[in-house]
């Protein structure tokens, strides 16, 4: 009877302490400061991030992978919504912008000019730059 009650408090101990741990954090938003680097790979390329206010913060990103959108995602650096169009990004570096929220959105630039794809659909290309805005 001893073993069997130490099994059960046991158990107990250890139910208890899983019911306090810590919620998995693996989709908290990540957010990076000025002159960050961030991410690993053989590709590297500059984004700009640019709040309402104007506020901006200025990285690098290095990666694998083959487009833009794959790249920060794979970081957390964006989060959004998948559509027959492909990824309508709502967050960047933890600030959400929605445009059926507050009438703001993230725009894609790519070397200052407003882009002709989605982020998830451009190719990363040596010696160009980025950039996600909110407007």
């Amino acid at each position: 009877m001893k073993k069997l009650m130490s099994l059960v408090l046991a158990m107990l101990l250890l139910l208890a302490a899983g019911c306090g741990a810590p919620a998995d954090d693996a989709d908290a938003p990540v957010t990076v400061a000025d002159g960050d680097t961030v991410g690993e790979g053989a590709v590297s390329f500059p984004l700009l991030i640019a709040d309402k206010d104007g506020n901006e913060v200025n990285i690098t990103v290095n990666t694998d992978e083959d487009t833009v959108g794959a790249a920060l995602l794979e970081l957390g650096l964006i989060a959004g919504d998948e559509s027959e169009y492909g990824l309508y990004v709502k967050t960047v570096n933890g600030i959400t912008a929605d445009y059926d929220t507050d009438g703001t959105y993230w725009a894609f630039y790519i070397n200052g000019e407003y882009a002709m794809t989605g982020v998830d659909a451009t190719p990363i290309a040596e010696g160009e730059s980025y950039a996600l805005k909110v407007e």
